[in-house]
């Protein structure tokens, strides 16, 4: 009976990773902290090699501390960018820690920007839920 469950255990839980093709679906969060810009027209490379790599690619981008400067439309070199990859499903998230820590202007973040209450949090819960960590940067 033991034998039995962990065969079902292992069947059930290890095709959550698996697309219905067979292809295995990458789930990714990323951490930005950084707020040196050559770092942000880094990460758009790296977000543009993986989509191409892996078109069905789950990935979200969670800015946090200086990395909120990627998301602030009048401090991102990279809006378009931002635009483009939001627009083929890749998720950008600001954290509302920084922005009130930093008093932000909320109505300068990007429109394509999404919302999480703690960066560092949502990104631990998605590691629980399986998700591979990157650590954006040089």
């Amino acid at each position: 009976m033991k034998k039995l469950i962990l065969l079902l255990v292992i069947l059930i839980g290890g095709s959550g990773a698996m697309a219905q093709d067979g292809t295995r679906q990458h789930r990714i969060v990323m951490q930005l902290t950084s707020g040196d810009t050559l770092v942000h027209k880094n990460l758009m490379k790296q977000l543009r090699n993986m989509k191409e790599s892996s078109p069905t690619l789950q990935l979200e981008v969670v800015c946090h501390g200086p990395g909120m400067d990627m998301l602030m439309s009048d401090r991102s070199v990279v809006q378009d960018k931002v635009k483009e990859f939001a627009a083929k499903g890749i998720v950008f998230l600001a954290c509302e820690n920084t922005i009130a820590e930093r008093k932000l202007d909320r109505s300068m973040v990007l429109p394509e920007a999404g919302y999480v209450k703690a960066g560092i949090i949502h990104i631990v819960e998605r590691q629980e839920e399986g998700w591979s960590y990157i650590k954006a940067g040089f």
